[in-house]
């Protein structure tokens, strides 16, 4: 019966390769193959039963409120302006340097990372504003479009990002069920706020890798006859009123998470609400443009939820055929235990995000193998913050990387693929180093959230 399990988990694959809408790409195989196992014997309808009720545990998940909450704050951040006035101000305090703009684009990408959160915008918004600035001062195509896409990805890691609001969720499902399974009851458990705090520690040493790394080498990557340098200065008003904004708005949701004083849930609103203020204040807020945003968050925002749902009966199914039992049998009889275990579900989650989006390897992955890592012994937030640089390494990774396919949507026509691809390896290689500090240090995640 196990078998079918593997074979439901490579069809679904199939499916979604074939271009069908992921949400009912997963239900409709894990329908249809539950009906197959029934027709044969060897499946129990009775797990089906459970699909009301997980429904129910689904809308009224108070942690997944913070959703909608920040795909609203980002997309009102990017249609207000927010990004284009952070980079315009930080090109004009370090343009003069030799690396300046490169790292004004990194600097301006962590801050967009803090504050949107959304992947795409981020990538687009600086494909837009610092592409063309950085090829006119001579920067290589192939160095100015992996700067861009590498800094644009840091909202996966540096909260508040809705890859660690949904992957809280799931963790801390699959910690309760890890316990179940081992007849242990424990008050403790792992939340959105516990990986939001591993997080920082990673997220600025990733920043700072990507800082050396551009202050390395960047000016070997300038054309000195494409070079400008006739840089307006910028007032200290025109600079405050640029950086001031969004970096209250960050320490708004992030302190109010990290001083004790609200729930992640609570932080989206109030991240939702000052977004609407910084909008109003820069006189960037009318009727129609409030709700434009409130369609694209509807609509990212049903995209998320109905892929949960058809997650969410794709893994009763294929827990129904015993499919559990069969990843906690191939992790048994792995040579390395538990680091075995946990570098093939590395190397498995960083090969499904050629092709899946990281919400759809939140809600399918992680549900099956996360509660056998975590009866093995593993640490959640850990575990949790490793999966997040994975994917996000997987978001730069050649050929199905999806930042590259965001920035070679807005890329001017002279900037070939092959340059996207070239400018994003040493990016790639600075995030598996980072992949491997935290794999022998796993206390680089784990002693920020001991301390609170």
């Amino acid at each position: 019966m196990e078998y079918l399990s593997l074979l439901m988990f490579l069809a679904v694959c199939l499916v979604l390769l074939l271009g069908y809408p992921v949400a009912y790409s997963l239900a409709g195989t894990a329908l249809i193959f539950a009906g197959i196992g029934a027709f044969l014997g060897v499946f129990d309808t009775s797990y089906l039963q459970a699909v009301p009720s997980r429904l129910f545990g689904i809308v009224s998940n108070q942690t997944l409120i913070a959703v909608p909450l920040f795909v609203f704050m980002g997309i009102m951040l990017e249609k207000s302006r927010v990004a284009e006035d952070l980079l315009l101000a930080m090109e004009q305090v370090l343009g003069r340097l030799k690396s300046g703009l490169a790292i004004s684009v990194v600097l301006v990408g962590m801050l967009l990372a803090a504050s949107t959160g959304i992947v795409g915008a981020t990538v687009v918004t600086m494909g837009l504003l610092s592409l063309p600035t950085m090829l006119k001062k001579g920067y290589s195509p192939s160095f100015a479009c992996g700067a861009i896409c590498a800094t644009g990805t840091l909202g996966q890691i540096i909260p508040p990002s809705i890859a660690l609001v949904l992957l809280g969720d799931v963790l801390s499902s699959a910690f309760q069920q890890a316990q179940l399974n081992m007849g242990i009851f424990s008050p403790r458990s792992v939340s959105v706020g516990d990986l939001f705090v591993g997080a920082l520690v990673p997220g600025f040493l990733l920043v700072a890798m990507y800082l050396l790394y551009v202050l390395v080498f960047a000016s070997r990557q300038i054309d000195p006859s494409l070079e400008q340098s006739d840089q307006a200065p910028i007032s200290a008003g025109a600079l405050f009123a640029a950086l001031f904004p969004p970096l209250l708005l960050i320490f708004m949701v992030l302190g109010s998470i990290l001083g004790g004083f609200a729930t992640p849930t609570e932080a989206a609103g109030v991240g939702a609400a000052g977004a609407l203020v910084l909008a109003l204040i820069n006189k960037k807020l009318n009727l129609q443009k409030l709700k434009d945003v409130m369609m694209s968050t509807t609509k990212v925002t049903s995209m998320v939820f109905l892929i949960l749902i058809g997650a969410s009966i794709f893994s009763l199914v294929f827990r129904g055929f015993g499919g559990e039992e069969l990843i906690e049998e191939l992790f048994a009889s792995l040579p390395g235990g538990v680091f075995s275990a946990v570098l093939l579900v590395m190397v498995v989650i960083f090969l499904l995000g050629f092709i899946l989006d990281f919400i759809e390897i939140t809600f399918v992955v992680v549900p099956l193998v996360a509660p056998v890592l975590l009866a093995m012994g593993v640490d959640p937030i850990w575990l949790g913050i490793m999966i997040a640089v994975n994917l996000q390494t997987s978001f730069l990774t050649p050929p199905f990387g999806f930042a590259l396919f965001y920035l070679r949507g807005v890329a001017p026509p002279e900037v070939k693929t092959s340059d996207i691809y070239r400018g994003v390896a040493p990016f790639i290689f600075i995030q598996l180093l980072l992949l491997a500090c935290l794999a022998i240090w796993p206390n680089l995640v784990t002693w920020l959230p001991s301390l609170l």
